[in-house]
C-alpha cells in the first residue's frame, strides 16, 4: 500500500526485550498492507530493552498512523519518527581473489571501508556509510564481479 505522496521513513523503537515483540511489530505492518524496507534490531546495553530501526514508506497520515499503533503495543516503551537523524548502514561484499585488490581497498576507503578479510580464494570488504552512498558503492563495484553482498539495515539516532 503505497500512496503517490509515499516518502522514505525511519521509525526507531524502544520494546521491552522478550520473546514475540518483534513478531507483533511486523505483524502490525503486514496486517495493514505496509512495507518494511529494512529492520535493524538491537539491545540497547545495560538494559532490559531493545532498539528496532525501521525504514519504511508512507504518507505523513500513514506514518502517523503506523506510530499510532505501535504506541498501542504493550512491549513498546517509545516510537520516534525521526526528522533530523544520523544514519548508517553496513554491507560486507565478497570478492574474487583475481580482482585488483588495490583499487577495491581504494573505492573502500572512499566510503568508510576497508578490506576486512583476505581468503585463499576472496576478497571480504566492508562498508559502513548513509544508505544512499551503500548504494551507490554497490552500483560502482559492479565492474569487480562481486560473489555475495550482505547488507546490514539501517540503523539511526536522532541528532
Amino acid at each position: 500500500m503505497i500512496a503517490e505522496n509515499s516518502e522514505r521513513r525511519v521509525i526507531s523503537v524502544i520494546v521491552v526485550n522478550e520473546a514475540s515483540v518483534l513478531s507483533r511489530i511486523t505483524d502490525l505492518f503486514s496486517g495493514r498492507g505496509y512495507n518494511i524496507t529494512s529492520l535493524t534490531v538491537a539491545p540497547i546495553p545495560e538494559s532490559r530493552y531493545s532498539r528496532l530501526t525501521i525504514v519504511t514508506s508512507g504518507s505523513v497520515r500513514v506514518i502517523e498512523q503506523i506510530t499510532k499503533q505501535l504506541h498501542k503495543l504493550i512491549p513498546v516503551l517509545r516510537v520516534y519518527e525521526h526528522a533530523d537523524l544520523v544514519e548508517k548502514e553496513m554491507a560486507l561484499i565478497k570478492f574474487p581473489l583475481s580482482e585488483n585488490l588495490s583499487d577495491i581497498s581504494t573505492l573502500c576507503a572512499a566510503y568508510n571501508g576497508k578490506i576486512v578479510n583476505v581468503g585463499e580464494n576472496v576478497i571480504i570488504a566492508m562498508v559502513a556509510d548513509e544508505p544512499v552512498r551503500i548504494e551507490n558503492f554497490l552500483r560502482v563495484i559492479k565492474k569487480y564481479n562481486p560473489k555475495e553482498i550482505v547488507r546490514s539495515g539501517a540503523v539511526a539516532l536522532e541528532r
